[in-house]
Order: C-alpha cells, then structure tokens, then sequence
C-alpha cells in the first residue's frame, strides 16, 4: 500500500533528527459559509452579505512535529490572492526560518507544489526537503483538520470586508495553533499509519 511511503519518511525524519511538517493550502471567501445551527422555533436565521463580493484570503500553513515528538506547532502564512509556487517558496523560507536543523515537509501532487521555484530554494537550502503524499489521500494530511477547525469556527459568520474576514480567519487559526489538543486531534483524525501519530 502506498502509505508505507509516508511511514518511511518517518524513519528517515527520525534518523536525521528533522522536523516533519504537514502542509497545505486554503482559501476563505466573503461569501458566508452557511451550515445549519439552531434557533429559537419559527425564527428562521437569515444571513446578510455583499453579493458579487468575490474576495478572497488564501492561507498556507503546516503543522510541525519536532525530532523529539513532543512538541507540536502551526506555521502559517495570509495571502490576499491563490497561493502559487512563489507563496509556497516564501513560506518554507518563513519555516526554515523558524526551525532548527533538518526539516521534511510533506506536500500533496499539487503543481503548485513542484516547479522550478520549489527546486530552486531546494537547491539553496540542502536540510530542507520536500516529500509528497500519494495523489489523492488528503485524508493522510494532518493539516487538512486545521482547515476544517478553521471553517467550522467560520461557519455562519458574515463578515462585511475582507478586514474583518482576516481577523476572524487569525482568531480562528491562533485559536488552533495554541491549542495542542487540537493539533494532536488533527494528527490523530488522519489516517496516517498508526506509527506516525
């Protein structure tokens, strides 16, 4: 089965002491996420926005375990348009920054995951390498449980521009990224081998 590929880049992660990072990408849009709710009976809840506002904040983040596996922790970066090879290269730049020693980031087949901008800035930074997941297993990635978190704490909200779509997609995601539990239960929810949890 092709999970064990993912298994083995977890052996190699823990022989080279690296950090595993899972990322990925996702965007918001002013358009409400409308999802049922409760309300007092014969009171029906009625959402009021902009139509035709078709603004958009893309996000890329990833969720970092370290050599040790005891510390969990959530990168992330905002763009005001779709996430391409250049936004990703600026985000793992941003998380070289931040991590010490080796790091692995595991990526699905995406085009904007590979490309001469990718090879270049592995070509620039020999402790950072790139793995990807099987095509189509997002139920394999952790970070697709941030997104999830994410819109769910987003659902019925109607924000009235895109300043106050940005502070609520960032008080959604750092309600994620300080909570481990929620972190952890992202990891736990993949269907990740069991050996990598």
């Amino acid at each position: 089965m092709e999970e064990r590929g993912v298994a083995a880049h977890k052996k190699n992660a823990a022989r080279l002491g690296a950090h595993i990072v899972f990322a990925d990408e996702s965007g918001f849009l002013l358009i409400p996420n409308v999802v049922r709710t409760w309300a007092p009976q014969g009171q029906t809840p009625i959402h009021r926005h902009r139509q035709g506002r078709r603004d958009k904040i893309s996000v890329i983040s990833g969720i970092s375990v370290s050599p040790s596996r005891h510390r969990l922790g959530l990168y992330y970066l905002l763009f005001y348009d779709n996430i391409g090879q250049d936004e990703v290269c600026v985000f793992l730049r941003e998380l070289l920054r931040h991590l010490r020693g080796p790091v692995i980031v595991l990526l699905d087949n995406s085009s904007t995951h590979k490309g001469k901008p990718i090879e270049q800035i592995l070509g620039r930074h020999r402790r950072l390498r790139i793995e990807y997941f099987p095509s189509y297993a997002p139920q394999l990635n952790p970070d697709e449980g941030v997104w999830a978190l994410a819109k769910q704490k987003l659902a019925n909200s109607c924000p009235n521009d895109v300043d106050e779509l940005l502070e609520d997609i960032l008080g959604s995601i750092e309600a994620i990224r300080n909570s481990s539990e929620k972190l952890r239960g992202c990891i736990a929810h993949s269907e990740l081998p069991f050996s990598l949890r």
